[in-house]
């Protein structure tokens, strides 16, 4: 078995845009519930840890003071949007939002140090993989990812990080901010843009400059499903190939599965278990098993549930796992 932490307590539920916004605690109660019920939880390899407030020194490597100021300050009214009309804002918002970031950074911490034996870790409300370096986007108030990326280079001299994305919106937060970066590797598969927020993410969209050929973008039309995401996904398989990387950050964004309100995909959680357990035998052959989970998106209950649950259960498992 492998030692897997997750993150989970009342500060991540802080992050909830409210009862009438598709973003709300209730995905976090809804995994939960399943969690505790789970084999995972029952195997003796799963660490719970609290979650964790980010600095505002780290939350700035990546993005730009003036933002940070903002939300500051929109977090004390609460009143208003953070962006054009999909973010908004919320008496608390700027903590709520440095304890996501600070949940995924101290999701990296453990796995890089391998504290307490632990490889593996999964922030289920972290993956907030829209939002840019001077401007919130798509319920991402605070880019997560971007964060640890940063944090990973600075603290720990990584040099190659994986970043797979199979949240059902193109994460252009990432994606945009790292495109002519050639040691930050993306594949990343999701609904065609011409069809979904945030309309980016197309297939000749493969790096910029020297970073050209380290990017995939696999889009995918309205309506499919387990058989075309396999079919997407054996492409990544191919695309990371001979590359090496010392981190993989996994967005497991669960608004793909059939019955979201949101989009228009009709995948189930199968999926899932299937992205998880080859990028878990991947993490273990070439970066020393160090693979982090994220949540993303997800608002149909059941379905967050029955993903993220997927993902833990596969991280804690070792059928798919080479020795590190």
């Amino acid at each position: 078995m492998c030692n897997t932490a997750v993150v989970i307590g009342k500060e991540l539920s802080n992050y909830s845009f409210g009862q009438k916004h598709p973003l709300d605690s209730s995905r976090l109660e809804a995994f939960w519930s399943k969690l505790t019920l789970s084999e995972a939880m029952r195997s003796g390899s799963l660490k719970l840890l609290s979650p964790a407030l980010a600095d505002e020194r780290t939350v700035s490597s990546f993005h730009e003071n003036d933002y940070i100021n903002f939300v500051r300050k929109s977090s004390v009214t609460g009143s208003g949007y953070l962006d054009s009309g999909d973010t908004p804002s919320f008496k608390g918002v700027f903590d709520a939002s440095l304890y996501v970031a600070g949940s995924t950074l101290l999701a990296l911490d453990i796995v890089i140090n391998k504290t307490n034996g632990i490889v593996h870790a999964f922030n289920p409300i972290g993956g907030l993989h829209h939002a840019r370096r001077s401007a919130a986007g798509g319920f991402c108030v605070f880019n997560d990812i971007g964060i640890a990326i940063m944090h990973a280079r600075k603290k720990y001299n990584l040099k190659k990080i994986l970043y797979v994305d199979i949240d059902a919106h193109h994460g252009d937060g990432v994606f945009y901010e790292f495109e002519d970066d050639p040691d930050i590797l993306i594949a990343d598969i999701h609904e065609d843009g011409s069809f979904l927020y945030p309309g980016t993410g197309f297939e000749s969209e493969t790096g910029l400059g020297a970073a050209k050929g380290t990017k995939l973008n696999l889009s995918l039309r309205p309506g499919a499903t387990d058989r075309d995401f396999l079919s997407a996904f054996m492409k990544i398989e191919n695309f990371i190939g001979s590359m090496k990387f010392e981190l993989i950050i996994f967005q497991c964004g669960a608004d793909g599965l059939s019955g979201d309100p949101l989009t228009h995909l009709k995948y189930t959680d199968k999926s899932h278990e299937y992205a998880a357990r080859v990028l878990h035998r991947i993490a273990h052959e070439k970066s020393s098993g160090r693979i982090i989970g994220l949540g993303g998106g997800g608002y149909n209950v059941q379905n967050v549930a029955d993903a993220w649950n997927k993902v833990v259960e596969v991280f804690v498992s070792e059928d798919s796992m080479m020795k590190s």
